[in-house]
This record gives C-alpha cells, structure tokens and sequence, in this order.
C-alpha cells in the first residue's frame, strides 16, 4: 500500500496528519515557498525537520527562478522546480511568457505527491501549489499572510502569528506530517570556503552593507568606523554587492577602509563560498544576513527601519539582532556584541 494520506487512514493510523508507522513506504513531499531570498531560507530547516522524521522521504521545492541556489545547497531537496512570477507579470502579453508558464503547469504536475505543503501563506503561492497534484495543506484563515489563500487548501492548522517566521514554518510542517518541532532549527546547508585569489587574507569580515529599501540602510560612516577598528584587530573587510549603485557604494567603502576589498559580481552559491570562510558576517537588512546564520558563521544583524522581533536572524550558533525601527546601532554596540567571537 502507498504511504500515502488515505491509506495511511486506511490502515487506521491517520490522526490529523501523517503519523509514521513502524513501517512505511518513501513519500514524496512538494513545498512551496517561491520568494522572498530571506523567506526562502527560513524554510530550509523544514527539510531537516522532515528528513530527521522522514529520512526516506523524498522532497522537491517550487521557488522563484532567482532564488533557486537556495534550495540546492540543501541535500535533502530532490528536485527544484522553478517558478517565474515576478518575471511573467511583467511580460504577460507575451506569448513567450504562456509558453513558460505552460511548461511549468506540466513540471510541477510531473509527480503525484503525497503531501503539497505551502509555507508562504499568499494567494498567489496557494494558486501555485494547487497546480501540483497530491493533497493540499497551509496555514488556517488566522494564521496565513493573505486570509483567503486557507480557502484553497484542503487541510488548514492554525499557527501562531506570534512566532518567529522560522519557527512557523516548521511548526506548520510538523502539524501536517504529525510530528513535534523540537530543538534550534538545522539549516542543513554546508559550503566549502571560497579560494578565490580576489579576497584578502584570513581572517576576514564579510559586511553586507547593501538592502532594498534605503531605509534599511547603515550609515556609511559606522561601516568605515567598523572596518578600521576591525583592520586594527587584523581583520580585513570583504564587501559584496549586487545591482550596480551597490557595487559603486560598496567600492567607495572599501577604499575607505584599510585593507578591505569590494567583491566582484557574484552569483549566490559564490557568496555562499566566500561567507563560509569568513571569521563573522554583519549585515543588515537582507536576506543575505540570514545565508551567514544558515551557514553557521557568526553573524551580526542591524536593523535601522524593522523589528527583527519575528523575521530577525535565528539559529543555534552565534547570532545576534540590533537595533528595530527607528533604532540604529552604534559601532561600539556591534563591536560589544562581538567580543565572544574577536576574543
């Protein structure tokens, strides 16, 4: 018999979720958590939490066409299947554009899943998830993001909007599959260090000073008051950028900074690299900060313009969150909160 929902049920050991038998056959779980990067990488421990409970489980992700480096670190993803809506929506007069979306109704239809799981909580990931064919779970009315995504899906838990978005997700997966989240969040992801002949000698920072709104933003004079402290402890500053004012900003820093360096363009699972060498990561706003975290570097968020209440980084090793809304930390703070690791 399949280890599927209903002959789960059949077999009298179905109780609002999947229970794991003593004996079962491998499922095959479909998540959907298209964007954005951060969001994505807080779902990653989903995929832990399932292989620890499941290990033969097989398990593909649907997730926006530029943040699918993400999902791949993770060995316990099977398979990606891409989803391109930020990019159809500008383009939806085009034939091109249907042709696409066409291809990607018949991918995400290619396996009969026995659990479709949408941790985003939208409309518009609800709509998504409904392509794939197998059964249906997300958040309840008062748990989702959108309210009426609950509508679509065939089986609803309620999550506490309370909690760290790390911890819902993994709450929600759980309640599906019938098992308890326990324990700090494993992202389960693991890079080599980058060798690249471009970055400074170890040890070194890696300051992620770019986000995307300007709000976000750190004052460009507590980055060089940082580097150069930091220079003056013997630890050369790498600064990554993306769009091109980015770039431009970053290497402005940098030769403000002694010894530091602005990185070349990089793809993610080059940024992954680099952040996997360095001896601490701080950054504000984005979602590269919470790559560090899962990549267990000791890291360092700043927060000028939200509350990193329930979206701040998270995990098992040494993170920290400073500053919220309307709060911008000072150098000494940081250079207070990284004393265990400079130490």
């Amino acid at each position: 018999m399949m280890a599927t929902e209903s002959g789960w049920r059949e077999m009298g050991i179905y109780n609002c979720g999947f229970e794991k038998p003593s004996f079962y056959l491998p499922m095959r779980i479909l998540i959907v958590k298209t964007s954005s990067l951060g969001d994505v990488i807080h779902n990653l421990p989903v995929v832990s939490d399932i292989k620890r409970h499941f290990p033969d489980a097989a398990m593909d992700w649907c997730v926006e066409e530029s943040f699918a480096a993400i999902p791949r670190l993770h060995p316990g993803v099977d398979q990606i299947i891409p989803v391109a809506i930020r990019r159809w929506r500008k383009k939806l007069l085009s034939g091109v554009t249907w042709r696409e979306i066409s291809a990607f109704g018949r991918l995400i239809q290619r396996e009969r899943y026995d659990l479709v799981i949408d941790t985003q909580g939208l409309i518009k990931s609800a709509f998504i998830a409904r392509r794939a064919r197998g059964p249906l779970a997300g958040y309840a009315a008062d748990s989702a993001r959108e309210p009426l995504a609950a509508s679509l899906y065939g089986r609803h838990f309620s999550i506490s909007r309370d909690l760290h978005a790390v911890v819902r997700n993994r709450q929600l997966a759980g309640a599906a599959l019938g098992y308890t989240v326990e324990d700090g969040p494993d992202y389960g992801i693991a890079v080599a260090p980058s060798a690249a002949d471009w970055l400074p000698p170890a040890p070194y920072v890696v300051f992620l000073t770019a986000s995307s709104r300007d709000d976000k933003l750190w004052p460009d004079e507590h980055w060089l008051e940082l580097g150069r402290a930091l220079h003056a402890r013997g630890i050369h500053a790498v600064l990554p950028a993306g769009t091109q004012p980015e770039r431009e900003r970053a290497a402005r820093l940098a030769a403000d900074i002694p010894g530091a360096v602005a990185a070349p363009p990089l793809y993610i699972p080059d940024l992954a690299a680099v952040l996997a060498g360095a001896r601490v990561a701080i950054g504000v706003d984005t979602g590269l900060t919470h790559l560090a975290v899962a990549l267990d570097i000791p890291t360092v968020a700043l927060y000028t313009a939200t509350d990193p209440g329930l979206t701040g980084v998270l995990g098992t090793g040494f993170c920290r969150n400073l500053g919220g809304k309307a709060q911008i930390p000072d150098v000494a703070a940081v250079l207070a909160e990284l004393q265990p690791v400079l130490a």
